[in-house]
């Protein structure tokens, strides 16, 4: 077990001594995680870092403050601090990639002691992330998380300079107590000392970017926080962080350029370089293609459309699915499938669109004779299956998907299985997704509107109620608003959305409009912006990025939770500080609320 007591090694007493056989690999070097011009060692009292000393400070007296990382014999001490590790000699003569030296100690006091740690602080040692979570300040000791929250904190910085220095940006706060809006994310409520009256925790800055370009401000931005009372997902936190930017006077393609610029200027040198302009895809093309609104380009395996071929068969499924409006039969292709999947792996596939979509998968195996092998095969003659082979772009040992009924369920189901079959490959060996990659994609043309789930009768925002109508379908907002596009892009990178913006409604009239006759909201509800904007707003615009979500890609953490210092559990829990917590009656009755405790936790409290 690791002993990090914290141990300062006193000026006059640290003599770095030149040795012989150095270059063991026991220090992961921290340069690369800082820009070279930082001086570390201003405003504090050591005169260096514990992973900075080299040959070329031999002879030097110096200050050293750290964690004990290994003791041996009484002789050999191991220091640690944020930038690496330095051994340190008592003293006799006999290291690490901290160069050519060691340091030799005349005096040292320990500042604290430890007792036994939960866990040791090595990042090839498995822990739990729960046991992570308890103890978040001892996990912010690893190397990894080290790197991850420095390199978030450049990253920041770059997209700060980038804003405000080159482009004239202004950093605005905004209120993180306000009131509910209607449609989006569920919102956490804020009880007040007024009676039957709560603040709301805003899900994004949206009202108050858009309210700014109403007061002249013209260039907006924040690092935002943001809260969704939605649990936790690897990909999503209760509490985010948004890079939130609003300009006024500009479309949707000055938008795009800001933020290709913005990124490319932020972009870690040692992740390599990213190519502007990112490619665009619309919204239809990427369900058609990828079956998601966010596809992950980094490999092919792309839905192909079948119904024409398959329209000439006698396959009684298939005629039924195209007998209906928007009936359609669509395929992947996966490649080598037969070589790398199981029997198991192509029934779980089929049990997962069927669970998650309700969709029917039938498969097409080529043998290595080019032979196909299917419950199809005995609807399909030779000369069918040689055509129904080339249109699939079939090769030996291959497997095909295929899906058929409504449209938009097929290839959501196909997209789903896509990615499923690309873990499948890569877990068996097959490398498709190279992480050291980055496939930027703008995705645009979104539909405006969407049939609510609960209720495919009436409508809500396909992203949110302040998103302005495409100029060619503006028309259509007062006849059919089901056939209006939108001025919503989204930001795909490695098929995760990290971004989403869009070109707003300006005009007083129109948002009304929409608020009260195709969303039918209550408008009063957003009284203030409605007669903000009837002030002469300007056209506007915006986008936001998620900055959890796009540092934990940049990284290839497997979680937003390994790039943010204190993140919450999976359910939305502090496990460290064991929020939420309890309050008792006494605090909650300036509020004027009573807590209802469900039957089981009151017979609890009494036993």
């Amino acid at each position: 077990m690791a002993l990090p007591r914290l141990l300062q090694l006193l000026p006059r007493a640290l003599r770095p001594q030149a040795r012989p056989g150095c270059g063991r690999a026991l220090h992961r070097a921290a340069s690369a995680l800082v820009p070279a011009a930082p001086d570390f060692n201003s405003f504090v009292a050591r005169t260096n870092t514990c992973g900075e000393l080299r040959s070329a400070h031999v002879g030097q007296e110096v200050t050293l403050y750290g964690w004990i990382q290994y003791q041996r014999q009484d002789l050999f001490l191991v220091l640690r601090d944020f930038q690496g590790l330095t051994q340190i000699i008592i003293p006799q003569d006999e290291k690490m990639p901290t160069g050519d030296i060691e340091v030799k100690v005349e005096t040292a006091e320990i500042l604290n002691s430890c007792k036994k740690l939960p866990f040791e602080i090595k990042d090839f040692i498995k822990k739990s992330e729960a046991l992570r979570m308890q103890y978040r300040y001892l996990d912010l000791r690893s190397f990894q998380l080290q790197y991850n929250l420095r390199l978030r904190s450049q990253v920041v910085m770059k997209m700060r300079e980038y804003l405000c220095n080159l482009h004239g940006f202004v950093d605005v706060e905004t209120p993180t107590l306000f009131k509910r809006t209607p449609g989006g994310a569920k919102e956490f409520l804020v009880p007040s000392r007024e009676a039957g009256k709560f603040y709301t925790l805003p899900q994004s800055p949206q009202q108050f970017k858009q309210l700014l370009m109403v007061g002249g401000l013209d260039r907006y931005f924040q690092v935002a926080r943001c809260y969704r009372d939605e649990g936790s997902r690897p990909d999503r936190q209760p509490e985010f962080t948004q890079v939130d930017i609003e300009m006024s006077f500009v479309d949707q393609a000055g938008i795009q350029k800001l933020i290709e610029g913005l990124l490319q200027y932020s972009w870690p040198e040692e992740r390599g370089s990213i190519t502007t302009p990112f490619p665009s895809m619309t919204y239809e093309a990427a369900l058609a293609d990828y079956g998601t609104d966010k596809p992950d380009t980094r490999f092919g395996m792309k839905i192909v459309d079948i119904s024409d071929f398959l329209r000439r068969s006698d396959i009684p499924f298939v005629q039924n699915a195209l007998s209906y409006p928007h009936g359609t039969v669509k395929a992947i292709c996966i490649p080598q499938g037969a070589r790398y999947f199981k029997n198991k792996d192509l029934e779980s596939l089929k049990v997962s669109a069927k669970s998650q979509f309700n969709q029917e998968i039938v498969e097409i195996i080529c043998r290595p004779d080019g032979s196909l092998k299917s419950l199809l095969t005995k609807f399909l003659g030779e000369e069918q299956q040689s055509e129904l082979i080339q249109v699939l772009n079939m090769q030996e040992d291959d497997v095909v998907l295929l899906a058929a009924g409504e449209h938009k369920q097929v290839c959501s189901a196909l997209g789903s299985l896509r990615l499923e079959s690309a873990d499948l490959l890569e877990a068996a060996g097959l490398v498709l997704r190279d992480p050291r990659t980055f496939h930027f994609l703008w995705v645009v043309d979104f539909p405006l509107f969407l049939p609510k789930e609960e209720n495919p009768t009436e409508l809500e925002s396909a992203h949110h109620p302040f998103t302005a109508p495409h100029p060619s379908d503006t028309s259509l907002l007062y006849s059919d608003p089901t056939k209006v596009r939108s001025q919503h892009y989204d930001l795909v990178l490695n098929g995760n959305e990290v971004g989403g913006g869009s070109i707003r409604i300006h005009s007083a009239e129109q948002q009304r409009f929409v608020l009260e006759k195709v969303l039918k909201e209550d408008s009063e509800v957003l009284s203030h912006l409605l007669e903000a904007l009837e002030f002469g707003a300007p056209p506007h615009g915006g986008v936001a990025l998620g900055l959890d979500r796009l540092i934990s890609l940049i990284v290839d953490a497997p979680s937003i939770r390994d790039v943010i210092a204190f993140p919450k559990s999976f359910r939305g829990r502090d496990l460290m500080g064991n929020a939420p917590d309890f309050v008792t009656p006494e605090e909650l009755e300036p509020y004027h609320i009573q807590v209802s405790w469900p039957l089981a936790e009151k017979e609890a409290k009494k036993n």
